[in-house]
């Protein structure tokens, strides 16, 4: 077995760091492709930028695999911020953590193969489990976030395409098909934003976004629209109905985690599952969350632009249930809540990341925007509480995602 040579610090940190960090995951994910393919050699190929979970491209033999590995079930950003406690009492608890049964890639490795027993939607392959590491095939072909942008005028098409594979999953009674244990609430919309934005801790929180990443002047202006934005959110999940149901959501439905092998014509294939027991809304918002910020990172030409939110916009009123005018109106609110929840989830764990975290591409383009991403949460979900026709404030909030790319 060929072993590519890994620093990983022997001095423990009061803090979790970086290199320490990366150097305990690739060791662990090297030691754990050993042990799955003892007869093979394993060299990882690069680290794939993230900041949930530490994600390398590993070469296994012949074979090129995806390899994720998960600190104990939280975010990179969050264990890097000293969540957890101190690098030694991280590593203490992971040894604990990696052998228990509910861990998050063990869920996330039970879901692949539900949905591959399910028949649909389809799924990348899982490759291979061992002590708290996943590997899963690569699947070739572009993303939706990719298509969207060379084809713009195509996006409801692609859109619906998207939903129709998921199907099997927004079914009444489909939440059936997953144990209680199984599901992988860390991807919820609604509990990933109580969690962070909780009492004092969530105060703290905000006011440290930007530390490292924005210069003075900007970030109080930012921070003063990520309260306000906050605290109307935090009001509108208390007046609105919850998204909970007897279907299952995809979770971490995101542009870049839909792959059309094929092309446009062809079936999508999904990766990095988070099923949880939701109405489907959760996964037409969080698509409209992702697709906006896909925007306004790549900041495409003006046509392309308002081709997008053209066929957004269709495509989000092709779902609206058929309801009685009243709950249709709470429909789309809600959905818009969960929207704008979603950008302030993502946008604020960039912004609380350090600068020796390697962040996605979308990222680090995000942070440069995060001013006017904010502006737009903080005008949308003040139309949303002070009772603005919903469809007018469906309206106004495209139009400031427009300005956001623009």
């Amino acid at each position: 077995m060929t072993m590519n040579t890994i620093a990983v610090p022997t001095r423990r940190e009061a803090q979790p760091s970086v290199a320490g960090v990366f150097g305990y995951a690739a060791a662990h994910i090297h030691r754990a492709a050993a042990a799955v393919w003892p007869d093979q050699s394993v060299y990882l190929e690069c680290h794939v930028p993230s900041v949930t979970g530490y994600v390398q491209r590993a070469r296994i033999g012949d074979r090129l695999l995806y390899a994720k590995t998960s600190l104990l079930g939280v975010s990179l950003v969050s264990l890097l911020r000293g969540a957890c406690g101190t690098w030694s009492t991280v590593l203490e608890a992971q040894r604990e953590y990696e052998n228990r049964s509910d861990g998050l890639l063990n869920r996330e490795a039970a879901q692949l193969r539900l949905l591959a027993e399910m028949g649909g939607p389809t799924a990348c392959p899982l490759a291979g489990l061992r002590t708290g590491v996943i590997f899963t095939e690569p699947v070739p072909g572009p993303t939706l976030g990719e298509l969207l942008l060379e084809r713009p005028g195509d996006t409801a098409v692609l859109l619906d395409r998207t939903f129709v594979e998921l199907r099997a999953l927004h079914r009444p009674g489909a939440a059936r098909q997953l144990a209680a244990v199984g599901v992988i609430e860390e991807r919820s919309i609604t509990g990933t934003f109580l969690r962070k934005f909780n009492g004092l801790l969530g105060t703290l929180y905000m006011d440290q976004l930007g530390v490292s990443r924005r210069e003075a002047e900007q970030r109080q202006e930012m921070l003063q629209l990520v309260h306000r934005s906050v605290g109307r959110l935090r009001r509108l999940r208390m007046r609105l109905p919850s998204a909970d149901g007897t279907s299952l959501a995809y979770g971490d439905l995101k542009p870049e985690h839909v792959v059309f092998p094929d092309g446009i014509d062809g079936r999508p294939v999904f990766l990095d599952p988070g099923l949880l027991r939701a109405s489907r809304m959760v996964d037409i918002a969080k698509l409209v969350s992702r697709t906006v910020l896909t925007l306004a990172a790549r900041r495409p030409r003006a046509p392309a632009v308002h081709q997008v939110l053209y066929g957004l916009d269709a495509f989000v009123k092709s779902q609206v249930p058929m309801l009685s005018g009243r709950e249709r109106n709470l429909w789309l609110a809600n959905l818009m809540m969960l929207w704008l929840m979603d950008t302030v989830n993502i946008m604020t764990t960039y912004l609380s990341a350090p600068l020796a975290l390697p962040l996605p591409r979308a990222g680090a383009a995000l942070i440069d925007r995060a001013v006017p991403v904010f502006s737009m949460v903080e005008s949308a979900s003040a139309d949303l509480e002070g009772g603005t026709a919903v469809h007018g404030t469906w309206d106004g909030a495209l139009d400031a995602a427009l300005a956001v790319v623009s």
